[in-house]
């Protein structure tokens, strides 16, 4: 995150952070963003995260990318927000979690309209564009107990 935070910062962007109180106390602070948000928990910074954002674009990361990606489309499954969630597939990085997403499609788990959301590709500029066209997906209460 530092090094996009920087090459943003270098290009003449604008970086907003959010990170928990606990961080900042391990020096793992960005100091030099044009804004940083400290909040007193994880939960506190996914969700005024998902205040501030217009949509959610994760690049290849780890277990937090991955919290934070699957806690934003379970957002947007429930209604509580419309914002397009986008993965940058560099290098086919998120090829498998989205077969598995297709897969959970297929197997009844997951609505076809809600693995829809899942935008995703490797051009960052036709990411983007795909990502303002985003409308959300009109599934309805799907799934029925038998």
């Amino acid at each position: 995150m530092g090094a996009l935070a920087d090459a943003a910062l270098a290009a003449g962007g604008e970086v907003v952070g959010v990170i928990p109180q606990s961080l900042v106390d391990k020096e793992v602070a960005h100091t030099g963003l044009t804004r940083l948000h400290v909040v007193e928990s994880m939960h506190d910074r996914k969700a005024l995260m998902n205040e501030l954002a217009g949509g959610f674009l994760a690049l290849p990361g780890g277990l937090g990318t991955l919290d934070e990606l699957f806690e934003t489309l379970t957002w947007a499954q429930l209604g509580f927000h419309h914002k397009p969630v986008a993965l940058l597939n560099v290098d086919g990085y998120f090829d498998s979690l989205l077969r598995f997403c297709d897969r959970a499609a297929t197997d009844g788990f997951l609505h076809p309209a809600h693995r829809q959301m899942i935008l995703s590709g490797e051009d960052p500029a036709a990411l983007l564009d795909a990502m303002t066209r985003h409308v959300p997906p009109q599934a309805g209460k799907w799934w029925q107990r038998e």
